[in-house]
């Protein structure tokens, strides 16, 4: 699982990564190049953080 979110979403994309995997996500910061494109998977702002378990 993957998620991609800003910093108003961040809390929420690590509880529900918690809850759908049972599992402990890996919080990183997205590069400066992947900010520019890659979008919040909640809401239309740019996206900071990488949640994910890889």
């Amino acid at each position: 699982m993957i998620i991609n979110c800003c910093k108003t979403h961040v809390e929420h994309a690590l509880d529900v990564f918690v809850a759908e995997t049972k599992s402990y996500p890996i919080l990183t910061e997205l590069s400066d190049e992947k900010k520019l494109s890659t979008k919040c998977d909640y809401c239309e702002e740019a996206a900071l953080y990488l949640v994910a378990n890889e």
